[in-house]
């Protein structure tokens, strides 16, 4: 409004003084021309200085308020913009002195203009500064989704996370490998397509879990895999938004078939241990009860009945041995005492122990004592016990007249002793050789032939693999006989002591 009404006062002047000029140059041109007579051909030469002046005074004056009108409108489109910006409001208030200059007009201008500049660089500064923050959060972000990521990618167990649609969203190499499809190529396929049909009772249970909103359901779930029964011990969470509504949920599927089969071995521990405990404490009690009743009326058969509740108190006490044994070495809370020994001397101690229970029974042993380096880094009363239980095994199973023979072997090449006991007993079933050194395990066919606990083997096999690194091995046919033995690694010559004079025998 300020501009228009300066516009319009200027040109009332300016048409004013070019009116005054125009009509003082012509006024003084006709009076100049009447004097003169006003003859045409003398015209320009009687024509006064001062009315020429102000005809082209009049003439400039006209041209300079054109071109200041073209700038006027130039400056008022200007202000209208910066009205409209709210801007003008903090310049030209109503109390507000029009100013008397045109420079000093667009000094304010320049000023107003100058100050939109730098309100809109504070908040183009500010947006930036915004920019920068959400630019550093969304790094963050991705980071941390990397990190996440990178977490689930590398744990062991199967884990699976689907939307609110049961489609996948994030899949690890186990559950790839699991359900048998290309975790990287399978986000946003439904779960149900991507895992087998023998494999619809764990999209069942994710589905039922996420609709039912359970925080967690856990659930045991068998899958053959290669052939073989497996049991994965199963976890189903529901994924909230930030409206606590459900938007998906994540399984995760832990391999629990070896630790189902050690709760199934310790549950078979537990019963054959009790069975093994009850028959010589059954014996004991009997012939315990009989002698307290007066039924051994002679000398003689109170010898019997006390050799017999010895003979079961020894094998109770062998049972019980070997258990603790066992527990010890599995625990690893068994003392070893380690030093170079000769197994030459080992096996010639238990051959002397376990002689005549071989002649008793008509059973040749045949051994050729090796004259090679065979010292080894071991406990003493360990393999002494490896020896005899695998010499009495050989005798026990053995029949009359027939033979055990042991060998003795070193492998400088492996570094390495072995040591074998062959009999020519009642062998072994193929289909049962692999489990003659577990625990109390005992062949059906041989039960009649001997007793035992099924434990001697198993000992053998904890001192000679977890106690001093070797490797147990046997090879069996029935009927022919089997070959049972061990190898354990050769000491160093630096540590490996003189060996004794050895008696000839």
């Amino acid at each position: 409004m300020f501009l228009r009404s300066v516009r319009n006062l200027y040109l009332i002047v300016t048409a004013v003084v070019a009116v005054s000029l125009l009509a003082g140059g012509l006024a003084q041109w006709l009076d100049s021309g009447a004097e003169e007579g006003g003859r045409f051909a003398g015209y320009m030469q009687r024509v006064h200085v001062a009315s020429a002046c102000h005809i082209v005074g009049a003439v400039g004056v006209i041209w300079l308020g054109w071109y200041w009108i073209r700038l006027a409108g130039a400056i008022t489109s200007i202000a209208k913009r910066l009205k409209a910006d709210n801007i003008m409001n903090s310049r030209f208030r109503a109390n507000d002195k029009p100013k008397a200059n045109g420079n000093a007009l667009i000094d304010e201008l320049s000023d107003a203009l100058t100050e939109q500049i730098d309100g809109y660089s504070n908040v183009i500064g500010e947006l930036e500064k915004q920019v920068s923050d959400l630019q550093i959060q969304i790094q963050l972000t991705q980071h941390q989704k990397g990190h996440i990521e990178a977490i689930i990618y590398g744990i062991r167990d199967a884990v699976i996370v689907v939307d609110e649609y049961d489609k996948l969203l994030m899949a690890n190499e186990a559950a790839g490998r699991l359900f048998n499809f290309d975790f990287t190529r399978s986000q946003h396929k439904p779960v149900g397509d991507l895992v087998g049909r023998d494999k619809s009772e764990f999209v069942d249970i994710l589905s039922h879990s996420r609709q039912s909103k359970a925080q967690a359901t856990r659930k045991e779930i068998e899958f053959l895999k290669d052939a073989e029964l497996k049991t994965y011990d199963c976890i189903i969470s529901c994924v909230y938004d930030q409206k606590q509504q459900v938007c998906g949920a994540v399984a995760v599927l832990h391999d629990v078939t070896r630790e189902k089969q050690i709760r199934q071995m310790k549950n078979d521990f537990v019963s054959h241990v009790s069975h093994e405990l009850k028959t010589p404490l059954a014996s004991i009690t009997a012939y315990s009860e009989m002698l307290a009743d007066g039924e051994a009326n002679d000398e003689q058969t109170i010898k019997e009945f006390c050799s017999v509740i010895q003979s079961q108190a020894k094998r109770l006490n062998r049972l019980i041995e070997d258990i603790l044994n066992i527990s010890r070495i599995e625990s690893g809370l068994v003392k070893v005492e380690k030093k170079s020994v000769s197994l030459t001397i080992l096996i010639e101690e238990q051959m002397q122990m376990i002689r005549s229970y071989a002649e008793e029974k008509n059973i040749e042993i045949i051994w050729q004592k090796p004259i090679v380096f065979d010292q080894v880094h071991a406990d003493k009363d360990m393999i002494s016990q490896v020896i005899v239980n695998l010499l009495s095994n050989a005798v026990k199973y053995t029949p009359s007249g027939g033979s055990v023979e042991i060998e003795t072997e070193v492998d400088e090449t492996e570094n390495l002793i072995r040591v074998s006991v062959t009999d020519t007993g009642v062998g072994i079933p193929e289909d049962e050789v692999e489990h003659v050194f577990d625990k109390f395990y005992r062949i059906d066919a041989n039960k009649k032939q001997a007793k035992g606990t099924g434990l001697g083997l198993n000992l053998v096999k904890q001192i000679v693999e977890k106690v001093h690194e070797g490797r147990v091995f046997v090879s069996s046919k029935p009927g022919v006989g089997s070959t049972f033995g061990f190898e354990v690694p050769l000491a160093t010559r630096e540590v490996a002591e003189p060996l004794p004079v050895m008696s000839k025998g």
